[in-house]
């Protein structure tokens, strides 16, 4: 009975903010605490009595009641963060406020003119330690919240265990609390791991809830092109203004890493009991990721830091590097046991799905490993110490399995775009270091249920086999993709020491595929994938032929490939011709190379997502050629940058090539045959936005620029000593067994034969503008999509991104 009186006149006083004509006073404590003194509101609750319509409505017809509402609230929680919150009364307000907060700050966010709100000063809101009379002192309403819920995030007996003797002393005093004393879990600079309190957990899981509520203004500014705009919210909350900024970063990341989902290894635990520590890992991670915001010109400019421990010491010093004190802590990370307690912790999240248990559903699930891969992105791109402990031992292949697992369950489903995306730019990032491509050699011996061609062979192979898989039955969606996976199987190329057949065949599959003729001619940008695979297959032979008798044979039994591509006409009725024969070769190409049709055992076929499923649009991805920036590798094994930025490919082409198509375009401007042709076991139509609108005509100069730089000589005189030999071998012994032709090329050498190796290309991901934007539109889209009970930003004005329905 009470519980439904008290929601009633929660309910009735929501009623009278939008009905009452006349401005309620800020004194009218009788009114205002009808909104947060009830104790048995949930979050849920809170969106159900609070409409959106509603909060609208008091936003245009009674502004100053909203604005008092949103005052009130602060002040709450700044008097609970004073006081500590010693009684129940007094914490259930807390949670509350919170709750009340989270409901009306998107619809603040959404009106460009209340924007400001939170950031003008309040008579009397002085800073700390200043005269409240000087107006010149004055805090803004949004640092008031965020320096309250900082202080909350470890208040005694309330977020953290308290270090006081129950009964024995007062409340602690939350103004000379050492929040480093009451770090959250143990980990990173901190050992003690306190005990479990699932209150204490749920408590958290709500501030920082509102927290990311406030940072997520974001979302309602439009996609700019300038990205070192950062967000007020994250660089007041992140900057030496928040006393708690160091024990809050080693909070979140110390509870994300240590959190083992499967618990205690009880079958099917996570069906009998609700999981809050699970929610406040997916929070933390949220929080964590957005906070770790960096503008780009420090980005590009920063040089690598001379690390040291993050430790409470840190606070007194000038802050080296970035400005945002997460950022700065996360650089900063360099005792090889943190490096191995994160890399561990995240390897063990994003592994989790593929766990395989003879009990169905007997292990708890996470649903958060997009967060996981932004977080281990963030890692890797501010702290090279990591990047370089993670390729120092073969664990980055317990970071390669489970992502090449996403990749190819994700491949058919148009709602996981971006989670395609961020796995391939991971992979990109690793694969510019020698360590990564030496890794691949070790074997692949588990047995992770995925619905790719069985091999037996290396990591090296699973990639190819996945790559493969992607493109030639992924979603047409994934096109722009296909330079980023070429580029990353060119730069692992030169240490691959032995593709199993199958990865060989796939190879070779992917340039019949490419090579084309119609295919070369229909776009300008297509006959760079055949560069790319020219680039692996010369990278092999040149530094790796001993080991690689199954390419090798391949590229024999596929000659022809390469022999129509040295010959491939290009005079202008070749060209009409070709291009009029693409309807009748499509289907017949769809079948070719794909002799392997057993999938792995227990594997589930790559399904599109649901009609109806949402999904967030992304903004668009930049060329390869902005992606990435050239090196040389030299012979101490050392990599160099490559100043002049020349080409095997002509540069008109890298002008031609405008960016790839934005994931909002629409799909009318492409003929159906290109959709027909992305889902066959082929390539694709690189048709991007720009190229479709201008009607483009290949010509004969423009197919002799390139055709004229093929790499082919390498394989040409491969070609020319092996076929003479393995055709004499098949005669004379009247073979037609494989294994022995294997057996003698695994003997056979080339030494002295083929043309002086060529310097070893490496295409090193480089920071930019524009994967910079495309990062946070991505990350803002998983928060929201994410964040469904309740759902915070449902129905509200967002801007950075739309949401669309499949």
């Amino acid at each position: 009975m009470g519980n439904s009186d008290s929601k009633l006149r929660f309910r009735k006083a929501v009623i009278q903010l939008t009905t009452k004509t006349q401005p309620v006073e800020a004194t009218d404590d009788a009114f205002w605490d009808q909104f947060w003194a009830d104790t048995t509101t949930t979050i849920q609750d809170v969106f159900a009595l609070v409409p959106a319509a509603e909060i609208r409505a008091v936003r245009e017809e009674s502004p100053s009641n909203l604005a008092t509402l949103c005052y009130k609230a602060v002040e709450k929680l700044v008097q609970g963060a004073e006081s500590g919150c010693p009684s129940e009364k007094e914490r259930q307000i807390v949670l509350n406020c919170a709750r009340l907060l989270t409901r009306v700050l998107p619809y603040i966010f959404e009106d460009p003119d209340w924007r400001g709100f939170f950031w003008s000063t309040l008579p009397g809101a002085g800073r700390a330690g200043e005269d409240d009379g000087d107006d010149e002192g004055a805090r803004p309403l949004a640092e008031s919240l965020l320096v309250a819920v900082a202080d909350l995030l470890f208040c005694p007996d309330f977020t953290v265990q308290s270090h006081k003797k129950a009964g024995l002393d007062g409340p602690e005093d939350m103004a000379s609390l050492d929040s480093c004393e009451y770090i959250w879990e143990a980990g990173v600079g901190f050992a003690h791991s306190p005990p479990f309190n699932y209150i204490h957990d749920m408590n958290r899981t709500e501030l920082l809830k509102l927290l990311l509520t406030c940072f997520s203004e974001a979302m309602y500014l439009c996609p700019s092109t300038d990205i070192n705009t950062l967000n007020p919210w994250v660089t007041f909350f992140c900057s030496a203004d928040n006393r708690h900024a160091l024990p809050l970063f080693t909070s979140l990341l110390n509870v994300v890493c240590a959190y083992d989902p499967v618990g205690f290894g009880v079958p099917y635990n996570h069906l009998l009991f609700s999981d809050h520590r699970e929610q406040l890992v997916e929070q933390a991670m949220q929080v964590l990721m957005v906070a770790l915001e960096h503008d780009l010109a420090s980005t590009c400019a920063q040089q690598p830091l001379e690390p040291t421990a993050p430790s409470a010491e840190l606070e007194e010093q000038e802050p080296v590097g970035p400005d945002n004190l997460f950022v700065n802590y996360l650089s900063r990370i360099h005792r090889e046991e943190d490096l191995h307690f994160i890399l561990k912790g995240l390897a063990r999240l994003l592994s989790n799905p593929l766990l395989q248990t003879y009990l169905p559903n007997s292990t708890k699930k996470i649903q958060f490993h997009q967060e996981l891969l932004v977080l281990f992105w963030k890692l890797c791109d501010f702290n090279k110490k990591f990047l370089f402990f993670v390729l120092k031992s073969s664990d980055v292949l317990d970071i390669l399995v489970p992502i090449l697992f996403y990749l190819n369950d994700a491949r058919a489903d148009q709602s996981r775009v971006g989670l395609i995306h961020i796995g391939v730019f991971i992979l990109l990032l690793l694969s510019g270091e020698r360590n990564f491509g030496v890794r691949l050699n070790k074997p692949y011996s588990l047995r992770v249920p995925m619905d790719i061609p069985v091999f037996t062979g290396t990591h090296a192979d699973l990639l190819v086999v996945v790559f493969h898989k992607i493109i030639t039955s992924g979603h047409q969606r994934l096109q722009p993709l296909f330079d980023c996976l070429l580029t990353i199987i060119v730069n692992v190329s030169p240490y691959l020491k032995s593709l199993s057949m199958v990865a060989a065949n796939k190879l070779l599959h992917l340039l019949e595929a490419f090579s084309n003729s119609w295919f070369l001619f229909s776009s300008t940008q297509n006959h760079h994938l055949v560069f790319f695979l020219l680039e692996v297959f010369n990278n092999i032979i040149q530094y790796q032929f001993d080991g690689n008798c199954n390419l090798v044979y391949a590229i024999i039994r596929k000659r022809n490939v390469f022999h129509q591509l040295a010959n491939l006409p290009s005079d202008p009725a070749s060209i009409q011709k070709a291009l009029q024969r693409r309807k009748k070769t499509a289907a017949g190409m769809s079948r070719a190379g794909s002799m392997e049709t057993v999938s792995m055992e227990g594997s589930r076929p790559a399904i599109p997502a649901e009609p109806g499923t949402l999904k967030a649009s992304l903004a668009a991805t930049p060329g390869i050629e902005k992606l990435t920036e050239k090196s040389q590798l030299s012979e101490d094994g050392s990599i160099v940058s490559l100043q002049e930025r020349h080409s095997s490919q002509p540069q008109a082409d890298q002008s031609a090539n405008a960016g790839a198509a934005s994931d909002t375009e629409s799909n009318s401007g492409r003929d159906n045959e290109d959709v027909f042709y992305c889902k066959t076991e082929t390539a694709r139509s690189r048709m991007s936005s720009t190229s479709s609108s201008v009607y483009w005509v290949p010509t004969p100069e423009w197919v002799l620029s390139w055709k004229s730089k093929l790499p082919l000589q390498t394989i040409m005189r491969l070609l020319q000593v092996l076929v003479p030999q393995v055709e004499k071998i098949c005669i004379d012994k009247g073979l037609t067994d494989e294994s022995e032709i294997l057996k003698f090329l695994q003997h056979g050498t080339l030494v002295g034969l083929l043309p002086v190796p060529h310097p070893i290309l490496i295409r090193k991901y480089q920071a930019n503008v524009g994967t910079a934007m495309w990062f946070r539109t991505y990350m803002w889209g998983v928060v929201y999509l994410r964040n469904v009970d309740p759902p915070i930003w449902y129905d509200t004005d967002v801007k950075l991104f739309e949401i669309q329905r499949v």
